[in-house]
């Protein structure tokens, strides 16, 4: 029997934030291979439910209609159990997203450099690079979001690395991030017997 609950793992489900180009689809579906978990591309949703890719959909739509179907997503998304979820680029800056998905579970954001994600984009149709210095754009945009990224749970650095190597590195962030949630929960838990305790003893005064 390999029912999902009852494997054991740092945890049920888990986002995948961060620039274009840092890898994201690719290291969410091997995490979700190596934690036995579903995969789910966001970006490959939207297209799916609205029938058009997303250069299509911000050529034919416009960015505001994209980020509101991003939105939708968000909100399916984060009901869903035991998945790893791979969001869009922009996803994680909007502050309504941001706060609904670090509700549900841990959100690993995965950094590059400039350079780095211009070389694994520049042959791509990607909308935001529609621009003549297209590396100078990535870098603005970085630095833009960069606040947004620091909220993630975890951060984990995708240049020049094997995605089995970060993968694994994911895997064992996520085990300490779970010790520290169980440390929490205990002392939330005693936090409360203590004022349970405080309630009784005032109330036999």
């Amino acid at each position: 029997m390999n029912l999902p609950s009852l494997i054991d793992r740092p945890a049920n489900w888990i986002a995948l934030a961060g620039f274009m180009g840092t890898g994201k689809s690719r290291i969410g579906w091997e995490l979700s291979r190596e934690l036995s978990l579903h995969f789910v591309d966001t970006d490959k949703l939207i297209s799916r439910v609205v029938g058009k890719t997303i250069p299509e959909v911000f050529a034919e739509r416009g960015e505001g209609f994209f980020r509101a179907c991003e939105s939708e997503v968000v909100r399916r998304v984060t009901r869903l159990d035991y998945a790893v979820v791979s969001l869009g680029g922009g996803t994680f800056i909007h502050e309504s997203n941001r706060r609904e998905l670090l509700r549900r579970g841990p959100v690993v954001v995965l950094t590059a450099t400039p350079e780095t994600v211009y070389a694994r984009t520049k042959n791509s149709d990607r909308p935001l690079l529609r621009v003549p210095d297209p590396l100078t754009r990535i870098t603005e945009l970085m630095r833009e979001r960069e606040g947004a990224y620091q909220h993630g749970t975890i951060h984990v650095h995708s240049d020049g690395r094997p995605s089995e190597e970060i993968v694994a590195e994911i895997v064992e962030r996520l085990w300490d991030w779970q010790d520290t949630q169980t440390d929490a929960q205990h002392e939330a838990d005693a936090e409360r017997t203590a004022l349970d305790w405080q309630e009784v003893e005032r109330a036999c005064d």
